[in-house]
């Protein structure tokens, strides 16, 4: 396969009428649509539609990605929920977001593109499933949580388009959720630096009940009428306000960190990973090589036991004239040779071996792996 793309749109607020899907039906007749999502993939070809133009009619959510290493994800969500104004602290640096409005509408567009692509096509994913761990994120951002943002910013501090003195815009990214750990897998941040920034923060999941009740309880009664009114008419935005003004009232400890300190933080962590990846390769290493010394070693007492017979196995092995045999032959000689070295007996070993040459000179690959045999161990056979 030498192409492939994946779109993948997700309607959250709003379903689809039969007039929308028939429109999108119009677009694509291959695509997979429901009456909330749009969902189509192109070895060949591409999407004969602007996806941009998608969100702003029908959509609130789309993925993109492409073996290329091209990914892209948009959010749609109302405007009165973000201020875009405080978006600038974390998007200043950054050229590949770009965020409008369209209508009553907030869009945030997210594009990456990673040099190479997939080569590998046992590692590739084909994009499925991939949108269904990323769609939380709209849900936090209307609930007043920008740490998506953050992780934005923190491409470009990976970047060094951000000054070493220039301080993060939330004060660390902690706790991490499942889905702002896919995102940044999706969008390729560096797992080092995300795991400096995620030491510190404190979102409002660690915020306990009884703050979440005292915010509630102080909100004037005929509010809360009308939030309980909403919210039995189905609105489902009446969550995401109440969180709004849950971190509004219990703002984070601001404890932020420079740029700089970032970077030479997650060079920290990527030193102390690469350590104790290289001691985990040297136990395994070792306990390989116990393993094989104990097999080695039940091999030679096998061999002391059967004595002289042996050299006849031997024999059998190298008159089967196939790679097999020959393996096997030059593996029992290998055994021998350890065993004559460990007793003192190579002299012996040695007339032996120089005795199989001259009887076997004319099996070209086999007097190949013997000769081998005798260089692995920088020893003379014969």
């Amino acid at each position: 396969m030498s192409e492939y793309q994946y779109y993948e749109f997700q309607a959250v607020d709003r379903p689809l009428d039969k007039a929308a899907q028939g429109e999108l039906r119009s677009i694509s007749s291959r695509a997979r649509i429901t009456a909330t999502s749009f969902t189509n993939h192109y070895k060949w070809g591409d999407l004969k539609g602007d996806p941009c133009k998608f969100m702003e009619r029908w959509f609130d959510l789309h993925l993109y990605l492409a073996n290329w290493g091209s990914r892209r994800l948009m959010l749609r969500v109302p405007a009165r929920f973000v201020n875009q104004a405080d978006l600038d602290s974390f998007l200043g640096e950054i050229d590949w977001v770009d965020v409008w409005t369209s209508g009553d509408n907030l869009i945030v567009d997210i594009q990456r593109h990673e040099e190479g692509g997939y080569d590998d096509w046992d590692d590739w994913d084909d994009g499925s499933g991939r949108l269904a761990a990323l769609a939380p994120l709209r849900t936090d951002v209307l609930s007043g949580d920008l740490r998506l943002f953050y992780l934005l910013w923190l491409i470009a501090v990976e970047d060094e388009l951000i000054a070493e003195d220039q301080v993060e815009p939330l004060p660390g990214l902690a706790p991490l959720t499942g889905a702002l750990v896919a995102f940044a897998d999706f969008i390729y941040i560096d797992p080092d630096l995300v795991k400096a920034a995620a030491e510190l923060g404190g979102d409002d999941a660690a915020v306990s009940k009884d703050d979440l009740r005292k915010t509630l309880a102080a909100i004037p009664e005929r509010e809360k009428i009308e939030l309980l009114l909403r919210a039995a008419e189905g609105d489902s935005y009446v969550g995401a306000e109440l969180r709004k003004r849950l971190r509004k009232e219990n703002p984070i400890p601001a404890r932020h960190r420079t740029a700089g300190a970032l970077r030479r933080r997650s060079q920290e962590i990527r030193e102390a990973r690469e350590r104790a990846e290289a001691e985990r390769r040297e136990a395994d290493r070792r306990r390989e090589a116990a393993k094989a010394e104990k097999a080695r070693r039940a091999r030679l007492e096998v061999l002391k036991q059967r004595g002289t017979s042996v050299w006849r196995d031997i024999e059998r092995e190298i008159e089967r004239r196939n790679p097999a045999g020959y393996e096997t032959a030059i593996s029992l000689l290998s055994d021998l040779q350890s065993l004559a070295l460990e007793e003192g007996s190579q002299d012996d070993f040695n007339s032996r071996v120089v005795a199989i040459r001259a009887r076997h000179e004319k099996k070209g690959k086999f007097i190949e792996r013997l000769s081998k045999l005798g260089r692995d161990r920088g020893e003379r056979t014969g």
